[in-house]
């Protein structure tokens, strides 16, 4: 006999399969996972230095660059022509002369032959002269043997060719004066004291006339022509010198600065302002003197060179009363951030008077005894709170705060804290019970 099989309708599956579901739901909702969940990290509080802007004198140092150039620098040139004979071990590159030395020689013979042909010359000249006298002298006198008793004429008298004979003898001693300054001229001599910088010719070589023989400046001083910016001209005291001859200004100090050969310095004066703009770069120029470079030798120091190139600190003006705040801590030339009481950053927009390389002066935008932030800060919005530098935190200073106020309580009723606090802890479980 065939089993029967008890055939179920289509429906009832699928009920049967969402009524599994709804339950397993239910019981995951009544049971969530008990994993602990924790939040993200806690953000970093930043942490500052600030300085508090004190108002102060201070002295304004502007820089400046330039090359040193000799205060007096000349080429020696030959007057005369012929060989070198002589030249001094001073006439060499780098050299040093002092006034009036020989520093080179030409050959003199020809010069020497030349004044005795002119002395020749002025003694003939002297002889006619003295003979054309007595000739003068003997015409008169047959005029008056003679007995006319007219004046003699002056070509009676050969006043005419006494007065050519004295031409002569001059025209002598003009041309013997000449010859000797040609010989004195073989001789050279300088002309100053100071130094040689290059020369251009050796011993034996035969030169000609307004030949170049070497080129030498004085070491008395030596300049240094330095820029000034515009924004810097206020803040110096510019040196002038004024038609009527009147200085002002001359003892504004500079300080200049070389690390050519190690580290070098050496201390000069403003002396003159320069009388325009310079074209190129619109800038005034000043001058600056180092006095005797190379007088006096500095232990591990060499002397300043011709050509060397110069940083300089120039001295300026004393500011009284100035905000004076360090470059890094502005941003973009235009605004700084300072704390409010709550170590809160601000955000302010300032103006410069003057800024230097490592400080600045601030015309408007800052108030004496404000906290300014000093250390250097990226992308961040005012209203941060940050933590400063050898401040205690803010939650550290409440409780500081609280337990010199409890101690204060405590004392003013004759307790301990400790019996003030039990006092405060059994007020506030009352105070829960109730």
């Amino acid at each position: 006999m065939p089993i029967n099989k008890t055939r179920f309708p289509r429906f009832v599956m699928p009920v049967l399969i969402l009524i599994v579901a709804g339950i397993i739901v239910s019981v995951i909702f009544k049971n969530p996972p008990t994993a602990k969940r924790f939040g993200g990290a806690k953000q970093a509080q930043l942490i500052v230095d600030a300085k508090t802007i004190e108002p102060r004198s201070y002295r304004v140092q502007v820089a400046s660059y330039g090359i040193v150039k000799p205060r007096t620098q000349s080429i020696l040139v030959a007057q005369v022509s012929g060989e070198i004979s002589f030249i001094s071990d001073s006439l060499r590159d780098g050299g040093f002369f002092e006034k009036g030395q020989m520093l080179l020689s030409i050959d003199e013979r020809d010069y020497l032959a030349e004044v005795k042909i002119a002395e020749a010359s002025l003694l003939s000249a002297k002889q006619a002269l003295v003979e054309e006298q007595a000739r003068g002298k003997q015409a008169l006198a047959d005029w008056q043997r003679l007995g006319s008793g007219d004046t003699p004429s002056d070509l009676v008298l050969r006043k005419p060719q006494l007065a050519a004979q004295q031409a002569n003898v001059l025209s002598a001693q003009a041309k013997l004066e000449k010859a000797q300054l040609a010989l004195e001229r073989t001789k050279i001599v300088a002309p100053f004291s100071g130094r040689v910088l290059k020369k251009h010719v050796d011993i034996g070589q035969v030169v000609s006339n307004n030949a170049q023989l070497a080129e030498i400046f004085a070491t008395d001083k030596v300049e240094i022509r330095l820029p000034i910016n515009n924004k810097d001209l206020a803040f110096i005291n510019l040196p002038e010198v004024y038609q009527s001859g009147e200085k002002t200004n001359q003892n504004s100090l500079v300080t200049f600065n070389s690390d050519l050969i190690g580290e070098q310095t050496w201390q000069g004066t403003l002396v003159r302002t320069e009388g325009a703009i310079n074209d190129a770069s619109q800038q005034l120029y000043v001058v600056a003197q180092i006095e005797d470079p190379y007088s006096t030798p500095v232990s591990g120091q060499n002397p300043v060179k011709i050509g060397q190139y110069v940083s300089a600190t120039i001295k300026g003006r004393e500011i009284p009363n100035a905000l004076v705040i360090p470059n890094n801590a502005i941003y973009q030339g235009s605004y700084v951030y300072v704390l409010d009481k709550e170590n809160q950053l601000l955000r302010k927009d300032i103006s410069l008077a003057w800024q230097g390389e490592s400080e600045s002066l601030v015309a408007t935008g800052l108030m004496a005894n404000e906290r300014l932030v000093v250390t250097p800060l990226g992308q961040v919005s005012s209203g941060t709170r940050v933590a400063v530098i050898g401040e205690a935190p803010a939650k550290k200073r409440d409780s500081e705060q609280r337990v010199t106020k409890l101690k204060e309580i405590a004392k003013q009723r004759g307790i301990t804290v400790e019996q003030l606090k039990a006092e405060r802890k059994a007020m506030r479980e009352q105070e829960k019970a109730l």
